[in-house]
Parts: structure tokens; C-alpha cells; sequence
């Protein structure tokens, strides 16, 4: 598609993808060509109706630009009731996300963080699930069809994005509503204990091993007399340090009863 049909301006992006395609991919083997084809014409017919362009498209994932932000939702809602309503011979879960930005074209395309916050937010979703960001939802609220409601998210930390996101996910009448909540950076990856005392008296040591990861090392180790507080510095840090990459590896003993502590650069 030439770039030069892609609207500027205000636009709606959507981005879209199948929840478990390489699963599916391995039960149905070449049944899944088939089914890609349907899930394609599907999407595209409500991209045509909704009055979309279609940006890209790769496997299974679509990027979708709409002239505004309820044509972008009501073509949201109907391709998950149209992929709830065909006879898969698997259930197809899609995961969508909507963000309401500017439309600003680069030399292969849309360029600028509203792509990409768009983006984000199909990623931090779950297959069935419609999810919006708040310029999106503050778009359509007042306008919504009988047969859609919106709630609320709250503001999850995705990826990439430097503040909360305030989600909000559009409820289609007849499918499923309750999800588990979004993929986001404050989602815990383990279960270690969260840290429920602030570090006074410790931010000279918790500087220097930010100085130390900054400055190149791969794998920080902090040793000493167990007790002292060396995996819960480690943490406290990794948390701080997330979206730079970093993270705990464990905590382990040592030949001299020494408990240590190590942050690891991915």
C-alpha cells in the first residue's frame, strides 16, 4: 500500500494478534493456513466496513489505522464477534489494542510513541480481550452502542512507556468479559516477597551499584554476614532498574556461610 494513502492527523491505531498462534500452529499443521485465511478475510472485512486501513501485516498480527476512534472500536467489537460466531476448528483468541494519537508518516510509516504506546497496549491484553487507552475511551465513551460498555483497568506500567497507562477494556455484549489483568511491568514475575520497608540510611550503597550497572557490568555480586539485607538491596534495585533490563538472578550461600545477592543485566 502506497504510504501516501495512510491518513495524518488525528487517527486511531489498533493492533492486533492470536493469542497462542504457534500452538495452534503445531495441532492443526497446514488446517492452520486455512484458518489464517479466514481469520484475514474476517479482519479485513471489518476494516473495509469501518472505513480502516490497513498499515501492515505479518503472520498473524494486523496494524490497522482509523479515521476516528469509534470506527476503530465498533471494528474492534465486530471482529471479535464475527471470530466468536465462525466455526474454527479451534477457538481463536485475539488480543486488540487501541490508541487515539497523531498520524505522523515517516519514510516507511507511521513513526512517533503513539505507534508504539498503541502498540503496547494489544500486547498487554489477552485473546478475546479489547483494550483502549484513555485518549481512546475519553473519544467513544458517550457514544458506545447499546451492545458495548467499557471498564475501567486502572493505570498499569507497560513497557517501554515512561508513566501509566490508564486502560480501559470495551465489553461486547454476548462474548467474554473477565479476563485476567493486564500484561504489564507491575504484573509480579515470581514470588518473592515485596519489600515492605524503605532502605534509609542505605542510598550511598544503592548509587554505587547503580553506578556499577551503568557503567557496563553484566553481573553485580553484593556479599556479606547473612542478614544484612543483601538479596532484598538486590531487589529493590532490580525493581528500580526494570525497564533498564536488569534483574535479580537469586540469592545463594557461599564457602564462608556468606549469603549473596546478584543483579544480572539481560
Amino acid at each position: 500500500m502506497s504510504i501516501r494513502a495512510l491518513p495524518t492527523g488525528t487517527v486511531t491505531f489498533l493492533f492486533s494478534d492470536i493469542e497462542g498462534s504457534t500452538r495452534l500452529l503445531q495441532d492443526l499443521g497446514r488446517g492452520y493456513v486455512e484458518l489464517l485465511h479466514a481469520h484475514h478475510r474476517i479482519v479485513r472485512e471489518a476494516i473495509e466496513e469501518h472505513d480502516g486501513t490497513e498499515v501492515s501485516t505479518e503472520g498473524d498480527s494486523f496494524f490497522v489505522v482509523f479515521p476516528n476512534a469509534l470506527s476503530g472500536v465498533r471494528a474492534a467489537s465486530r471482529i471479535q464477534r464475527s471470530l466468536a460466531d465462525h466455526p474454527f476448528p479451534r477457538p481463536v483468541r485475539v488480543r486488540m489494542g487501541l490508541h487515539t494519537g497523531e498520524g505522523r508518516l515517516g519514510p516507511d510509516g507511521y513513526v512517533g510513541l503513539d505507534v508504539h504506546r498503541a502498540a503496547r497496549i494489544a500486547a498487554a491484553g489477552h485473546g478475546g480481550q479489547i483494550l483502549v487507552s484513555d485518549a481512546t475511551r475519553a473519544l467513544v465513551a458517550a457514544d458506545l452502542p447499546l451492545d458495548l460498555a467499557r471498564r475501567d483497568l486502572g493505570p498499569p506500567r507497560l513497557k517501554d512507556l515512561p508513566h501509566p497507562e490508564r486502560l480501559s477494556q470495551i465489553v461486547v455484549h454476548g462474548l467474554p468479559s473477565e479476563f485476567p489483568p493486564p500484561k504489564s511491568l507491575d504484573a509480579r514475575p515470581n514470588n518473592l516477597p515485596l519489600q515492605l520497608t524503605r532502605f534509609i540510611g542505605r542510598k550511598d550503597q544503592i548509587s554505587e551499584i547503580k553506578r556499577q550497572l551503568l557503567n557496563g557490568a553484566r553481573l553485580l555480586t553484593l556479599t556479606g554476614p547473612g542478614g544484612t539485607g543483601k538479596t532484598r538491596l538486590a531487589l529493590q534495585v532490580a525493581d528500580a532498574q526494570r525497564v533498564r533490563g536488569r534483574r535479580v538472578v537469586r540469592g545463594s550461600g557461599t564457602p564462608h556461610g556468606r549469603r549473596v545477592g546478584r543483579l544480572r543485566d539481560r
